[in-house]
């Protein structure tokens, strides 16, 4: 999803890291967020890529589309998702895009506000895709 290069001033100059936020998903309902640190890039998305393969999560959805409005908050950032109609597209901003593709969602409409912090953003969007039910699970917990 996206790479970060960090840079700590030590006494011989600046020593660089990379960190690294990777989404990984099935596009068919499942879908893991992970993050990598490391001192060379091809390590960092190595551990993000198995951090995220760990973090698989089976989320709720109603064909290509989510089935209800659902909002999700991480730190600073906050998330708005709402269904939309077949043909419609994923009209997303940010971070949020790379995660719902992975699910396998297509037809969506969201806004991000707060953070613009991408990390944030990927974690409030995966913190919203997780509070979603089905119509069934809502009936049987209201009777």
């Amino acid at each position: 999803m996206f790479i970060n290069r960090c840079a700590k001033t030590v006494k011989g100059g600046r020593r660089m890291s990379f960190s690294a936020v990777i989404v990984v998903g099935d596009h068919d309902g499942r879908v893991g967020v992970g993050f990598g640190k490391a001192n060379e890039v091809s390590d960092a998305i190595r551990k993000g890529g198995e951090a995220a393969r760990k973090d698989m999560r089976k989320i709720t959805l109603r064909g290509k589309t989510i089935p209800h409005d659902v909002e999700g908050v991480c730190d600073g950032g906050r998330v708005l998702l709402k269904p939309a109609p077949d043909g419609t597209g994923l009209i997303v901003g940010g971070g949020m895009r790379p995660v719902l593709e992975a699910v396998g969602i297509r037809d969506a409409v969201g806004k991000s506000l707060g953070s613009k912090n991408r990390l944030n953003v990927v974690k409030a969007t995966m913190a919203a895709l997780l509070k979603l039910r089905s119509a069934e699970e809502i009936a049987a917990a209201r009777a």
